[in-house]
């Protein structure tokens, strides 16, 4: 695929095929295809191929076939791969954001905002992959050295989301290509066309043939069953939910294959007496709604300290009322829609629940008229402690807001919960901010700031929202392998 095909990617069909094998564009091997749809209507956008686990183990093999030569290539090269793969995707940044518009729903400021964070992946770990190093040491005893080398683990696996089609597989391909691992990667079957188009850029940025297969397909487990069954995929990386992240991980044990696991959310938002209300409702509109919610990070529980609970819920729920829904690609947009039936069923489901158990509607925005798969944007109040949504990862535009008078019993609360993905905290006092910060059980944390994820800060969190660190210095570390190698050195 030509990069002028990128702008056409969502309507019509590469000429061979989807699947992204060898450096090659093909169809499935059994030639099977499946509908992507656009959330906006609900209609299909285009069929895709739809590959199955003959077309996993060939793509396997084409990695590992690559494998040497790119272990081989000089970090400077790998370098300057993943850096003129960044210019192409800013380049090309109307046209992928397109692509996220017509294939996830998102309004088209929030996709071209991702494909701003996705693109700085391959800025950021461009640089780290120069910074790859070993070490030399004289051992304390005496009459030896240590020799510490980094190399790259294998061929490694990913499986990413739909919510994120670019920056969830950027996060991954860049610091796996720039330590010198080729990449297998399955992307959601809801959105498989923005990763196809992040393969064209990297090709066409001089990415050898076999270094990044993309199987576009709508039979995960037999696709990725097929990695994981073999000793020869040495990473797996997931993003995804906690239920389906702890079945992977059973079936990685069984090769005892290294692991990063990015997986579910519900991350509090704590404000304070002392905050800056107007600050945290820019905030609090940050982290609820970038995404239409539908974020791993996003806001899930608001606790409002008392004090200032009148004044945050008039603002915020005046901010959330105005929120423009309908059909992303549509001017002035700032919702658009869910990205199937089912996920507005859940939502309606975690609402109704929770007014049945006493909540209220404080605001609501408007509903697109129409077909799509829309929810208004939502503030609810009186919400009790019992309520389904302050236990479930919301994953929409519905913000429960609870009150509180006393820190130790926000923490308590806020921590009453087996995921610590993200948390925020807004204080007009710094001290108050780092001490709740801390006793927070969370990897990741937002203080007086509801936007903090970034290519150069580790991502990842703790308890069961997952295992090891994206971006940063850390998401290197993730495939490289340390060795040891004592030298013997004569001193005569």
């Amino acid at each position: 695929m030509n990069l002028a095909g990128i702008d056409t990617l969502a309507v019509a069909p590469l000429a061979d095929g989807d699947v992204f094998l060898g450096g090659r564009w093909l169809p499935a091997a059994d030639g099977r295809t499946y509908p992507v749809y656009d959330p906006a209507t609900g209609e299909p956008v285009r069929w895709v191929s739809d590959a199955g686990a003959q077309d996993a183990r060939a793509a396997l093999a084409a990695a590992e076939q690559a494998a040497a030569g790119w272990r081989a290539t000089p970090a400077r090269r790998r370098s300057e791969i993943l850096y003129d793969t960044f210019r192409l995707m800013t380049g090309h940044r109307d046209a992928l954001a397109d692509l996220i518009v017509r294939e996830n729903g998102k309004a088209r400021r929030d996709a071209l905002a991702e494909v701003g964070y996705a693109a700085e992946f391959f800025r950021w770990f461009a640089e780290e992959a120069v910074r790859i190093g070993s070490s030399f040491a004289d051992a304390p005893g005496g009459g030896f050295r240590h020799v510490v080398r980094r190399h790259p683990v294998g061929v490694t696996a990913f499986v990413t989301p739909w919510n994120f089609p670019a920056a969830m597989a950027t996060r991954k391909i860049a610091p796996a290509l720039a330590a010198g691992c080729p990449v297998l990667l399955k992307p959601a079957p809801e959105t498989p066309l923005t990763a196809l188009a992040v393969a064209a850029l990297l090709a066409r940025a001089g990415l050898p043939d076999g270094l990044l297969n993309v199987l576009p397909t709508d039979r995960a487990p037999e696709v990725v069953s097929a990695w994981l069954g073999d000793e020869r995929v040495r990473k797996f990386s997931f993003t995804g939910s906690t239920v389906t992240g702890k079945v992977l991980l059973g079936q990685a044990a069984a090769h005892v294959v290294n692991v990063t696991m990015e997986l579910g959310g519900n991350a509090p938002f704590v404000v304070c007496a002392d905050a800056d209300v107007d600050a945290a409702v820019r905030g609090a509109m940050d982290a609820k709604m970038r995404g239409g919610g539908e974020v791993c990070i996003a806001a899930n529980r608001f606790y409002v300290h008392g004090a200032v609970a009148a004044e945050f819920t008039a603002k915020f729920g005046a901010a959330m009322a105005a929120v423009r829904t309908g059909p992303g690609g549509e001017e002035g947009v700032t919702l658009g829609p869910l990205i199937n039936r089912a996920a507005v069923d859940k939502v309606r489901s975690l609402v109704d629940d929770a007014l049945g158990r006493g909540a209220r509607i404080a605001a609501q925005g408007t509903v697109s008229r129409g077909p799509g798969f829309y929810h208004p944007a939502t503030v609810l109040t009186d919400v009790p402690d019992d309520a389904r949504i302050l236990h479930e990862e919301v994953f929409g535009p519905v913000a429960p807001l609870t009150t509180f008078t006393d820190e130790d019993e926000v923490v308590a609360r806020a921590n009453a919960t087996v995921h610590g993905l993200a948390a925020y905290v807004y204080s007009r006092d710094v001290a108050r901010a780092l001490r709740l910060a801390e006793r927070l059980e969370a990897g990741m944390v937002g203080l007086n700031r509801g936007l903090l994820s970034d290519p150069a800060a580790p991502f990842g969190g703790v308890k069961q929202s997952g295992l090891g660190r994206e971006g940063g210095r850390e998401g290197i570390e993730a495939f490289l392998e340390t060795q040891y190698i004592a030298l013997d050195w004569p001193t005569d």
